[in-house]
């Protein structure tokens, strides 16, 4: 078996053994160390001009995890988990310009010019809020999709969690305005399997256009 062959098995393994964990050992913990290297991982997720519209708010302790629990529904995952990642989506992510490209302009990877083309892109794109919404939330979805991956090849398991209350989350935790919550991701040691479930053949969930 080739380099890349192994790469492949490896990464189809991931993806098959991803399921949402909702049953967690809350005596087992994660450190700080092994979340930022999840994380950081979850950062390489593409982004729409490389903007990176997300940012993760990690609640990580049993006392942060009791305030998150009511926002939650009582869900009771949210504390038996290690760690809850609140992705948020960067309504704002046209201001990480100059973060992004400037470095590449002074390593000598992009000219002045055509930085300041793709600037004036995203100055227009900015201009429409609906745009800049959706950007957000379709991105950070991109880079919470690389975090539970990146979870799941480490051992951990985890869970995407749309139930919650985004208005007394933002209250809670003041997350500023700039942000939008797009989902909650339980991080931690299975116990017990995942729910059966089941996938729609590839037939239903896609049309071939060929000519």
């Amino acid at each position: 078996m080739t380099a890349q062959e192994s790469f492949v098995k490896d990464f189809v393994a991931v993806v098959n053994e991803r399921q949402s964990i909702r049953k967690y050992d809350p005596n087992f913990s994660i450190s700080k160390e092994e979340l930022e290297e999840i994380l950081e991982i979850a950062g390489k997720a593409p982004s729409a001009w490389n903007l990176q519209h997300w940012h993760f708010l990690v609640i990580h302790g049993k006392e942060a995890q009791q305030r998150l629990l009511p926002i939650a529904y009582n869900q009771q995952q949210i504390v038996d988990a290690s760690a809850v990642v609140v992705v948020l989506g960067d309504l704002e992510a046209n201001r990480n310009t100059d973060a992004v490209y400037d470095p590449l302009v002074q390593a000598g990877h992009m000219t002045r010019e055509i930085k300041e083309t793709l600037a004036q892109q995203i100055v227009g794109a900015y201009e429409n809020k609906q745009y800049a919404r959706d950007a957000a939330l379709i991105n950070a979805s991109l880079a919470a999709m690389q975090l539970m991956l990146a979870a799941t090849a480490k051992g951990f398991g985890t869970c995407p969690i749309g139930g919650f209350n985004a208005e007394k989350l933002m209250e809670e935790f003041q997350i500023p305005k700039r942000y939008v919550p797009v989902m909650l991701i339980t991080v931690g040691k299975s116990i017990a399997p995942a729910h059966n479930s089941l996938r729609l053949p590839v037939e239903s969930t896609t049309t071939w256009v060929e000519k």
